[in-house]
């Protein structure tokens, strides 16, 4: 082997570990640091920076004592929604493409000073057929309705809900969302909404399980 083809393979190889390098790093770097916010009544929740946005990431964590199925049949009941979610002034089913497929707009009530926001969800709910693990992405969609007087349309914003089963009437649930709300809003409100918002969200997620019409649900496209 001539030393110009030793040389051309050392080059080639240091291109290949540099470029293995610059990939991992890129992936570090889009992946969130959590850090622990608030933990109570087995809740966790975290928050992350997420560059270039003025508002926090939110992640929790929760063991609930339901089904993956039972979870999913109140996620994609759109109707109920304002019966746990936070501060969910109202929430109307637009669009059902299947059992775990739809489309929702909701609006949400905001204390004054600040203006109401509205958004479009597309829902959906999928199932790892090896491991059982049940994941349901939630990103808004722009211009699925008109905009309303007086009401502040939330464009930027991605929620995703992971049910791990981990017994036979109990799942690891984790819940990530990340929204820019638009306009002004004072941060006493951003804070509110970061830290007491998911806790409410999942005492009154608690509730709404134990109620017949999910306990004895079963959802064809989702295995128990």
């Amino acid at each position: 082997m001539t030393t110009i083809d030793q040389a051309s393979k050392l080059v080639n190889k240091m291109f290949f570990v540099l470029l293995l390098l610059m990939l991992s790093l890129s992936t570090a770097s889009g992946q969130n640091v959590w850090k622990l916010n608030t933990e109570k009544e087995g809740i966790k929740i975290y928050t992350s920076i997420v560059p270039d946005s003025k508002v926090k990431a939110i992640k929790v964590e929760c063991d609930l004592n339901t089904t993956a199925a039972q979870l999913v049949a109140l996620l994609m009941d759109v109707k109920a929604t304002p019966d746990w979610v936070y501060h969910t002034k109202s929430c109307v089913l637009l669009k059902q493409v299947s059992p775990s497929e739809l489309y929702y707009y909701s609006e949400i009530n905001l204390p004054w000073p600040a203006t109401n926001r509205d958004f479009v969800v597309h829902l959906t709910a999928t199932e790892n057929p090896d491991t059982k693990v049940v994941t349901i992405a939630g990103p808004v969609v722009p211009g699925f309705v008109p905009v309303k007087k007086g009401i502040v349309r939330v464009d930027n914003s991605s929620g995703e809900w992971i049910i791990t089963p981990i017994g036979p009437e109990q799942v690891k649930v984790e819940y990530m969302i990340h929204t820019d709300p638009g306009g002004s809003l004072p941060s006493w409100l951003i804070n509110m909404f970061a830290t007491e918002g998911p806790l409410q969200i999942f005492r009154n997620l608690k509730i709404q399980l134990q109620k017949p019409a999910y306990k004895n649900s079963v959802l064809a496209s989702i295995e128990k």
